[in-house]
């Protein structure tokens, strides 16, 4: 017994391998948060032991997200030996809209603790060397989502087709201006469109789900035939990724990183009046549009962060 008390205590007192500085939350919450959870159980299930801000002799590799860390907690614990990995997406003043400063503080984070830098589209890659921002060691990795919550399957036939959209946050450009659209001018005899999240509109027409669980939204996902994709220069849309992982073709505007998610498991759309003939176009070839789906799996894209650290078998 005295054996197993002091076993577990060494277990307890031990340093993780990796650190991920973020304030773990469970879901309902934004894109990060359930990148990060994936993340984190796919680490563990490769053996890492993982915990959020821990740095101690034994920690091999710290992950920080972009501006959305405690970088006193992390500056205190910081240690030679430790690779420092920076998550970045944006160019954020593009997504929220305005130019807040968040970009300069990513920069300046960047330029004190990162390694290495990994930014999630190489949409993100161009656009901030377009505005020649440089970051330490750049390497592009998409996100991907838990295919123990996100995953196909067959859906009952409807008569009208089932067109979804989901998002955490309610800033206007996730689209808002679109959804207005739809509402007034979809015929909801022949698309019924639901939409998931927080939401400051009223609509008419478009069926109107609060925040759900992971597996909540997976399973609104998975009753439901198309995506849309209305956000303006999204990075890499975790909401667009849970939407194709679960079998659903995609209409998303062309901005951002929508396009290198989608691939040919959807169309594109500059105007919102072109949105009517796509859905159409969608509904036509829904199986052929479902068969060229293609996203990161979490096994590949936890596998680049490793190389990315250090810490592959491959590197």
């Amino acid at each position: 017994m005295h054996a197993r008390v002091a076993a577990l205590r060494f277990h307890v007192g031990r340093s993780p391998e990796i650190s991920i500085a973020h304030e773990f939350r469970p879901p309902p919450y934004g894109g990060a948060n359930q990148f990060l959870l994936a993340l984190r159980k796919a680490l563990r299930r490769r053996g890492f032991r993982v915990e959020a801000y821990r740095i101690g002799k034994n920690t091999r590799a710290c992950v920080l997200n972009s501006f959305a860390f405690d970088e006193s907690r992390v500056r205190r614990s910081r240690r030679s030996g430790c690779t420092m990995l920076h998550r970045v997406d944006g160019p954020v003043a593009a997504y929220r809209g305005l130019a807040d400063g968040a970009d300069d503080r990513v920069v300046e984070l960047n330029r004190e603790f990162a390694d290495v830098t990994v930014l999630q589209s190489r949409y993100s890659q161009l656009a901030y060397e377009e505005l020649g921002i440089e970051f330490r060691n750049p390497t592009v990795i998409p996100n991907a989502v838990d295919p123990e919550i996100f995953y196909p399957a067959p859906r009952a036939p409807d008569a009208r087709l089932r067109l979804i959209t989901t998002s955490w946050s309610d800033n206007p450009n996730k689209g808002l201006a679109t959804l207005e659209w739809l509402d007034a001018n979809l015929d909801p005899a022949e698309v019924q469109l639901t939409y998931v999240g927080r939401t400051t509109a009223a609509f008419r027409n478009i069926r109107t789900v609060p925040p759900q669980s992971s597996e909540g939204v997976a399973d609104l996902l998975r009753a439901h035939d198309v995506y849309l994709a209305p956000s303006r220069n999204d990075p890499c849309s975790n909401s667009l990724l849970e939407a194709l992982a679960c079998g659903l073709p995609a209409i998303y505007l062309e901005s951002g990183g929508h396009p290198e998610l989608v691939g040919s498991g959807g169309l594109g759309f500059v105007a919102d009046e072109q949105i009517p003939a796509l859905l159409a176009e969608i509904q036509e070839s829904l199986a052929v549009f479902q068969a060229r789906i293609a996203v990161p799996s979490l096994d590949e894209v936890t596998e680049n962060y490793l190389r990315a650290l250090g810490l592959s078998a491959e590197s």
